[in-house]
């Protein structure tokens, strides 16, 4: 009976349309292409539909083009749904959506503001009238070719124009609203979507089975790294390691640490529109922390220093979208702690070398003691620390009298009578 009931549950598996779902919340980049194309591969393998929930701000070109390709080229359909309501498809997520086979939105979603920005460095006129021609282009082959409304399309790319659901569906840039993914594929159901070369795929849905793929644990330590926040933290990290081991070396820890982080921040830099100039001044911020260890400059360089990777924070990553910028409140508590341990660190060191040495021969000098032997003409033998010294002095001294260590002539102490 167990075995007949479980050849009917594969049976009804096997003879049911299996829709794979893939979930993007967040920067467009080498990862995010990574796994849509790994779902998409699944969907063609063992699969009839794959479903692409979006929600991002935008991210690289050729991470957003190396998806379109794939989409475009797909063997089964590919269905974007800009899910859930508050979610959008901006930037490289507008071109990824219009790219798809059919395009859903979720109530209080948007799409567009696609006007190309250089990732990490400054474009000319020329070059930037280049880059959004290209744009353009691309935008207008792929809404001529899905039968969307072509002008409203390119607006969203030479104006940074923005859709509402409503607007989306108005100007057929979206095909469907719909409030969830069961939702979705009962609008679905006895469709007939067309892929970009004249395929057709006609979708039967009705007894389907949706099938989540979560990303590998790679994907999502990778996709975690590439938050603008941690990603500047690690910067923060690696910086501070790097100046543990250099002004204390053989630490080891410090530096080890400190590599780690700067390499796992300059991957996720590869999505961010880094400033130079913001990086030279966190750069010189920690030069002036190391300076003030050097220097001893009462705390002037170490506040330089502090403001100079405050300023440098703030203007590190240029971007108009909030979302792809490190938050203001953990650039101020970054700084703040960083800027507070080397303070603390530089005024350890400035105590220890004003203190007096209390080990060596150096360490005994100011210390008091007591004639072991009388000092006469110059010479004798005190007792200090516990030792017996050879002992000279420019009086005469009387054995018992209470002494102070003035000065060390390799084993010979200097000493005067305590006043």
């Amino acid at each position: 009976m167990r075995k007949f009931i479980a050849l009917l549950f594969f049976a009804s598996f096997a003879f049911s349309s299996v829709v794979y779902v893939a979930k993007v919340d967040a920067a467009i980049h080498p990862i995010t292409a990574d796994y849509i194309l790994r779902v998409i591969g699944e969907t063609e393998r063992n699969g009839k539909l794959v479903v692409i929930e979006l929600n991002t701000p935008g991210g690289l070109d050729t991470s957003m083009r190396k998806i379109m390709k794939r989409i475009l080229n797909a063997n089964i359909p590919v269905v974007v749904y800009i899910y859930p309501s508050g979610a959008r498809a901006a930037s490289a997520g507008f071109f990824i959506s219009l790219s798809a086979d059919f395009v859903a939105m979720a109530p209080g979603t948007n799409m567009g503001a696609a006007h190309p920005v250089a990732m990490g460095q400054k474009m000319g006129k020329v070059m930037s009238e280049k880059v959004a021609q290209d744009a353009s282009a691309l935008i207008r082959s792929l809404a001529e070719k899905r039968g969307r409304d072509v002008k409203m399309a390119e607006e969203a790319v030479k104006k940074s124009r923005s859709f509402d659901e409503k607007e989306a569906l108005k100007y057929r840039l979206a095909d469907a609203e719909a409030s969830d993914l069961g939702d979705l594929l009962k609008k679905l159901n006895g469709k007939i979507l067309r892929k970009i070369n004249g395929r057709q795929f006609k979708l039967n849905l009705t007894n389907v089975n949706v099938m989540e793929v979560n990303e590998s644990f790679r994907e999502r330590f990778l996709t975690v790294i590439a938050n603008p926040s941690l990603a500047y933290f690690l910067l923060m990290i690696g910086l501070l390691g790097l100046y543990f081991e250099f002004s204390h070396p053989g630490a080891i820890v410090p530096g080890v640490v400190g590599g780690i982080s700067l390499i796992l921040a300059f991957f996720a830099f590869q999505i961010l529109p880094i400033n130079i100039a913001g990086l030279i001044l966190i750069l010189m911020g920690i030069g002036l922390f190391i300076a003030e260890a050097k220097v001893q400059s009462f705390g002037i360089l170490g506040i330089g220093g502090g403001v100079a990777l405050f300023i440098g924070s703030v203007m590190l990553v240029k971007s108009p979208d909030p979302s792809m910028r490190p938050s203001l409140s953990v650039i101020a508590s970054t700084v703040i702690a960083i800027t507070a341990i080397v303070i603390f660190l530089i005024y350890l060191i400035a105590r220890a070398i004003r203190e007096k040495p209390v080990t060596g021969a150096e360490g005994i000098v100011g210390e008091e003691g007591e004639v072991y032997l009388p000092i006469k003409k110059g010479r004798g033998k005190v007792f200090v620390h516990g030792e017996i010294w050879n002992a000279e002095s420019k009086e005469d001294i009387e054995k018992g009298e209470t002494i102070i260590v003035v000065g060390v002539k390799g084993m010979r102490l200097s000493v005067k009578r305590k006043d």
